[in-house]
């Protein structure tokens, strides 16, 4: 999963230090592993050097500085870009496309859209597996091409259900209806 992306895009719902941003991050995508503080203040300094998020608020007390970040129109455009495009499919896919409908909910984007778009290209690499199954030239050939037509086909059993449950879902991440 696209990390900086989701961290981008949760800085969309409110400025935020870069502490807050971890744990935001930890709560929504981060099931099983927490992310380091490390990668969190290095993908906002990369922001602020891209122009996609810049420091409103600079707090001192009786440690280091903390730095309040706001995404920038810059910032919109590129979450804007990532939540539409359709990721390739592939065995990681589904994570990430569970990080998209998230955000996509909690922005008041389309997640229906999201899972539409995501849907469209499963199946169409479906068809070229299936084409190319039927052409398959070894037994190795034909595993591997199975092998990775079961996973679209669970990732699309996963949309469809997404798709039924994004009112449940949307309540869940507090999403904007």
């Amino acid at each position: 999963m696209s990390t900086s992306q989701a961290l981008l895009a949760l800085l969309e719902a409110e400025p935020s230090h870069g502490y807050t941003l971890k744990h935001r991050y930890d709560q929504h995508f981060a099931r099983v592993k927490p992310l380091a503080f490390g990668q969190v203040y290095a993908a906002l300094s990369r922001f602020e050097q891209q122009g996609l998020a810049t420091v409103v608020g600079v707090e001192s007390g009786s440690g280091p500085e903390r730095k309040r970040y706001q995404i920038t129109a810059d910032g919109v455009t590129r979450i804007d870009a990532w939540v539409s495009r359709p990721e390739p499919p592939t065995s990681y896919s589904a994570s990430v496309l569970f990080a998209k409908v998230s955000v996509a909910l909690m922005s008041g984007r389309s997640a229906g859209l999201v899972l539409d778009q995501q849907r469209e290209v499963h199946m169409v690499r479906m068809r070229e597996l299936t084409q190319q199954r039927r052409a398959a030239a070894s037994p190795a050939d034909l595993l591997a091409i199975t092998f990775e037509l079961n996973h679209l086909d669970a990732d699309l059993r996963w949309i469809d259900e997404a798709g039924r449950r994004l009112d449940e879902f949307r309540d869940d991440v507090g999403g904007a209806r």
